[in-house]
């Protein structure tokens, strides 16, 4: 089993930037990946980036390239979503996962935390 914990969302003006946090905890995570999720009002749950944690290879959806950057930091089995000029569409609530790089399934999430950017 893996727990994720998610901080750092809140209120921000467009342009803006927030850092997100994602803490894992109760295995060890080397065959695995993490990702951030977004999910808005009335919307589906879309991809927003994701990391593997060995190599650390990086990928993200074409909304976000340029703007987000996904990092981890081993030691603190964290990892960290840096969102930079931030759109009122980027407004939703963000969602860590993790995903077994075997099976490539998306297994452990967190609660998510929400990130509201006002125009």
């Amino acid at each position: 089993q893996v727990q994720l914990v998610e901080s750092g969302g809140g209120l921000v003006q467009a342009g803006g930037s927030l850092r997100l946090s994602c803490a894992a905890s109760g295995r060890t995570l080397s065959t695995y990946a993490m990702g951030w999720f977004r999910q808005a009002p009335g919307k589906e749950r879309e991809f927003v980036a994701s990391i593997t944690w060995s190599a650390g290879l990086t990928g993200y959806a074409s909304s976000v390239k340029g703007r987000f950057t996904i990092s981890r930091d081993n030691a603190k089995n964290t990892v960290y979503l840096q969102m930079n000029s931030l759109k009122p569409e980027d407004t939703a609530i963000y969602c860590c996962g993790v995903r077994n790089t075997v099976t490539s399934v998306w297994q452990y999430w967190g609660r998510g935390t929400q990130v509201t950017v006002s125009s």
